[in-house]
């Protein structure tokens, strides 16, 4: 499958805002649209993971505050054990 970037841009009218309030504001927007993207099954948890840059057990987390669940019942056999191969993965090198 072919790699595919999205920028998302938009301009809003604001007075002075802090800079810190601009990159928390940009950093919920990224972590909403791989949230959305993750809920509606275009990309997987462990993908939804890196491209936040956290962990899959930070991303549960996330999941869970955004009534997402984990357990996708269209996964065959080999792709729930991958998945579960993915996050002993992650937990292992978590431990590291």
């Amino acid at each position: 499958m072919a790699k595919t970037e999205v920028e998302i841009r938009f301009t809003l009218p604001l007075d002075e805002v802090r800079l810190q309030h601009k990159i928390d504001a940009e950093h919920k927007a990224k972590e909403a649209f791989v949230l959305e993207l993750l809920r509606q099954g275009d990309i997987s948890a462990g993908r939804a993971a890196r491209l936040l840059n956290i962990s899959r057990w930070d991303l549960s987390e996330l999941m869970y505050e955004a009534d997402i669940s984990p357990f996708d019942d269209s996964l065959t056999a080999e792709m729930l054990d991958a998945e579960v191969k993915s996050a002993l993965k992650d937990f292992d090198e978590s431990k590291s």
